[in-house]
């Protein structure tokens, strides 16, 4: 039997395995590595799995060791999962697929499962989509530029929207921008967060908690905008239930982080073992 897990740390709370064992009826089995020292983590996973997922805090250095990389991943600098093959480790970044699935499904209904089931992981014909929903061409910001901030930046500008980077260093978004210098990001000071929501068509939170500028900002002010809302962090959100269903009810759209991960699931699966998981079961698990 194949085995596939997750490493990370902390990652108790992950759910990975869930959405795994869901999506291939337990066909395969997968694990939790919790490891704080990712030389160990890789080491097990080079012992006893086919291919892992990567989260926090060790997309960077996934990225760093892997032998090849996809071109996504390469663009990227980060990855999120691993797996052996003949010629070593491979990369790749399905934090990147589960992005723009996710916006995709704010966009229209099931519009990220249709769009996975009809190109796969061929996102050459996104771009198409978004001058006839917005009529202009839209803009994003990114909160936070970690593993899952790069992956959004590079799924946002894919799109087609105008992204612009804040983080609380502004050195780390200064180098992302110098990283991927094909998507022409610009990069703002935390402080600019507030005018940016209010600006932005769509905002993607990938900060691991609650920053203070997020209390400066009355999310009843943006009823009819339209505006998407996608968090990362879907164990201990920044928007609260009460954030989540003001937004909804205003004519915007918050996206959990619960989505991204069952798409970013879904894309992984299918470079895990070539086939295509139960997706049904999946959502009923998540």
């Amino acid at each position: 039997m194949k085995r596939f897990g997750l490493i990370g740390n902390p990652i108790s709370a992950s759910k990975s395995p869930l959405l795994f064992r869901a999506g291939y009826k337990e066909k395969y089995a997968y694990d939790l590595i919790e490891e704080a020292d990712f030389g160990t983590a890789y080491r097990r996973f080079l012992d006893g799995y086919d291919g892992i997922n990567v989260t926090a805090p060790f997309k960077l250095q996934a990225f760093a060791k892997a032998d090849s990389k996809s071109e996504t991943c390469t663009r990227i600098g980060a990855a999120n999962l691993l797996i052996k093959t003949d010629s070593g480790t491979r990369a790749y970044n399905t934090d990147f697929c589960g992005v723009i699935l996710s916006i995709l499904d704010a966009i229209m209904p099931e519009g990220g499962v249709g769009y996975f089931n009809l190109y796969g992981s061929d996102y050459s014909t996104v771009k198409t989509i978004l001058p006839s929903f917005y009529g202009h061409r839209p803009k994003a910001m990114i909160a936070g530029c970690g593993g899952a901030g790069r992956a959004a930046a590079a799924a946002a500008a894919e799109m087609g929207y105008e992204t612009v980077l804040v983080n609380r260093s502004g050195s780390k978004a200064l180098d992302i921008a110098k990283d991927m210098p094909c998507y022409d990001f610009s990069v703002a000071p935390l402080r600019d967060f507030p005018d940016l929501f209010r600006e932005c068509d769509l905002i993607i939170y990938t900060i691991p908690g609650k920053i203070p500028e997020l209390d400066r900002i009355s999310l009843d002010m943006y009823n009819g905008s339209g505006k998407i809302i996608l968090e990362a962090n879907y164990s201990n959100p920044s928007f609260s239930q009460k954030d989540a269903e003001t937004l909804n009810s205003g004519g915007c759209r918050y996206v959990s982080g619960r989505r991204w991960l069952l798409y970013q699931a879904l894309a992984g699966f299918r470079i895990f073992t070539g086939e295509n998981p139960d997706f049904a079961r999946m959502c009923q698990v998540l």
